[in-house]
């Protein structure tokens, strides 16, 4: 019995990957342990979003070596794709595979497990053009992940994602209409559409947009929501924004990354937007649910110190938040990735000024969010009952991807709820609590 287990940093695309190589991986006959154990193959799926995401996927493969000095480490995913001798250098690595090689994982497993001849298997992916097909049922989740896009063509100007994964590929109607039974047949409740650059689905198939993906929910019995990973402003048009909001089953809950709140810092980011028409879009998604529009969540990301970000600049996107009353906010603070264009701009600030203005823009995030949950005290929500916490209640989320812990309520049902304030645990995490469950 050989055990194999599998390492993921980074986004919901990773998340999916690594469940489908797991699949893979049973269906041959390997046994998947978690990575807190030792195993004798360990798969590390890395990330490259950041400095830090490189540096955690190599302190990750320093640790499969810890838990077993004897095993043999596979490194995949989108550091190994951008360096792909530098991963190969480290102690342990016995095989380096691209971002488009996992569904060859059981084949190089197997391999590994018979001999000890390093295994390089990765690809110029600047000219691939075929979206990898991959399937995966995410065991012990109550949301299934469903990939239905990767790479990206706009090569924003502190980016390095284009470069590991590639151009836009998309998976067929078809094969989402397949995957979106089966997960229906698994029992499933909700879905996330995941993708690099979803919003761009279809441009490679033709006459396809992403309102075509989401029709393909449509005449499934057990799946009651659809919910979206991040979504890129441009490509948001009405045809797309009606699709969404026509579907009842579609949460109302986007993540839109914003980046900055500055037009003049977009503009150097290369982002192809402005500020005053990422607001626009805002409007017409909320317009677009009517009289429900105060349940819409907008959810962003946003780059603190980009180079060359005057402090009038920082206050523009200070000022942006409040203007557009976004859920939540995820800030990170900019990270020089080589190879982009950002990294040679002047203007470079410090470390120091950078993570000065994160938690600037973190705090005005939590009043946001303080906010937005506030509107939502009193009311009478639907939570996908998902963890059981210490204190007997069971938490889990609404179509609005809010927080809410609640009594007596079994895992993986549709439970009603009605909340009466907010609370806020160890981590700082803000959930509502409610009084009464149906």
């Amino acid at each position: 019995m050989i055990t194999v287990s599998i390492t993921t940093l980074g986004c919901r695309v990773n998340s999916y990957e690594s469940d489908a190589m797991a699949g893979l991986l049973r269906a041959a006959g390997f046994t998947v342990v978690p990575d807190s154990e030792p195993a004798d193959i360990a798969v590390v799926n890395t990330c490259t979003v950041t400095n830090i995401a490189d540096r955690k996927s190599r302190q990750m493969i320093s640790r499969c070596r810890k838990l077993n000095p004897d095993v043999k480490i596979v490194v995949t995913g989108c550091w190994s794709q951008r360096e792909p001798e530098a991963a190969a250098k480290l102690q342990g690595v016995a095989a380096v595979l691209g971002s488009t090689e996992k569904n060859r994982i059981a084949e190089v497993c197997a391999e590994l497990a018979s001999s000890h001849e390093p295994i390089s298997m990765v690809r110029d992916v600047m000219h691939e053009h075929s979206f990898e097909e991959l399937s995966a049922i995410a065991e012990g989740r109550t949301r299934a992940y469903l990939k239905i896009q990767d790479g990206c063509s706009r090569f924003c100007t502190y980016c390095a994602i284009p470069f590991a994964r590639g151009a836009i590929r998309s998976r067929s109607l078809d094969s989402v209409r397949r995957e979106l039974e089966m997960l229906d047949s698994a029992g499933f409740k909700e879905v996330v559409f995941t993708g690099i650059q979803m919003t761009d689905y279809g441009k490679d198939l033709g006459d396809v947009t992403l309102a075509d993906a989401v029709s393909r929910i449509d005449g499934l019995n057990n799946i009651k929501r659809l919910r979206f990973g991040s979504l890129e402003p441009h490509g948001l048009i009405d045809e797309i924004i009606d699709s969404i909001a026509s579907r009842e089953r579609v949460c109302p809950q986007f993540h839109l990354s914003l980046q900055s709140g500055s037009t003049s810092v977009l503009k150097r980011m290369r982002r192809g937007y402005t500020a005053d028409e990422y607001a626009d879009i805002v409007s017409r998604l909320r317009r677009a649910y009517g009289d429900d529009s105060a349940r819409v969540a907008i959810t962003t990301d946003i780059i603190a110190g980009f180079p060359g970000e005057t402090e009038e600049e920082h206050r523009e996107t200070i000022d942006f938040m409040r203007r557009i009353g976004f859920a939540r906010v995820h800030v990170f603070p900019y990270s020089r990735r080589s190879g982009t264009l950002a990294d040679k701009m002047p203007g470079q600030l410090t470390n120091a000024e950078k993570s000065a203005r994160a938690q600037e823009l973190i705090s005005v995030g939590r009043e946001l969010e303080r906010k937005f949950l506030e509107g939502m005290i009193g009311k009478t929500v639907t939570v996908l009952t998902e963890t059981a916490c210490d204190n007997g209640l069971v938490s889990g989320y609404t179509d609005n991807y809010v927080r809410v812990l609640i009594p007596h309520a079994p895992l993986n049902t549709l439970a009603e709820a009605t909340t009466k304030s907010i609370t806020e645990d160890k981590n700082g995490e803000l959930s509502l609590l409610s009084d009464h469950c149906g």
